[in-house]
């Protein structure tokens, strides 16, 4: 490992414990994913925007995706901000709802999966075999990860050589050090990186789209108060508060959009596709 990303997950694990210590009881604590250092600053905006809207939130901070669902499922959070493999793993597991997700500076709010490679190599064919022998990197349950792995027909009988990545850019950044043969990611990283990458291209991609970040709401929690978050969220994009404007800037977006199980029509099918069913715990 670089040591820049150790000196980053440090941070991260400082972060988390502070963010942990610092929740009050009486506070609506909302799950975040810290594979930025920077993450929980980005956040303090929102937090700051749903207090004057009426709200006490706190952060809560988790390392992982597979961290970060233990933690919902133990009822450590009564919100959180997730990718759509774990939001759509808790929309089977019946635990939580899908309630906004962030519409970026850009215009874009979903994403899928994409295959990079050395530069020159095969195409994936969108089969199994295409896996055979190779060493294959990806994040943890993860839509534009692991569970796009699992959801290929017949993958379990493939002899392949598993590593799992703490984020997408690690990924990312193994197969162009030779570490891995071929490396599933999120879209969107992948547009942002690349450039620093010219010895890898995509060679393949998932052909649906996943709602990205979105606030899973867990179905325990104080319904007036998910209504008020839920208005303040959408409520954003048209607010020219400084408040406002503080989270427009700090996360890089327009504001939020309503979302629904509807909108996981794609990322349902392909958890189902890799096996995932109301008794799946969150690991292969």
């Amino acid at each position: 490992m670089k040591k820049k990303e150790f000196l980053c997950m440090l941070l991260v694990v400082f972060a988390v414990g502070l963010m942990s210590a610092s929740a009050k009881a009486s506070e609506f604590k909302i799950i975040i994913m810290q594979d930025d250092k920077d993450a929980a600053e980005n956040f303090q905006p929102l937090l700051a925007y749903l207090k004057k809207k009426g709200v006490g939130a706190a952060l809560i901070g988790a390392p992982n995706y597979s961290a970060a669902a233990k933690m919902f499922t133990e009822g450590k959070g009564d919100a959180m901000f997730s990718g759509s493999g774990v939001a759509g793993t808790l929309i089977i597991k019946d635990l939580a709802t899908p309630t906004v997700r962030p519409l970026t500076k850009e215009g874009y709010s979903t994403y899928w999966a994409v295959v990079i490679a050395a530069k020159g190599s095969p195409k994936f064919t969108g089969t199994a075999d295409y896996f055979s022998n190779k060493r294959v990197i990806f994040t943890a349950v993860a839509s534009a990860g692991e569970f796009f792995y699992h959801s290929i027909p017949n993958i379990k009988n493939v002899k392949a050589t598993i590593d799992i990545a703490a984020s997408h850019g690690v990924a990312i950044d193994a197969l162009a050090r030779g570490a891995a043969d071929v490396a599933i990611v999120k879209n969107r990283v992948w547009d942002n990186k690349k450039k620093d990458y010219p010895t890898l291209e995509m060679v393949g991609e998932d052909k649906g789209e996943n709602p990205d970040n979105t606030l899973m709401i867990s179905k325990k929690a104080d319904q007036k108060t998910v209504l008020k978050i839920s208005d303040a969220l959408l409520s954003l994009k048209e607010d020219t508060s400084s408040e406002a404007a503080a989270v427009k800037e700090k996360l890089k977006i327009q504001g939020f959009i309503k979302t629904t199980k509807e909108d996981f029509k794609h990322t349902l099918s392909l958890l189902k596709k890799a096996g995932v069913t109301k008794t799946f715990d969150f690991k292969f």
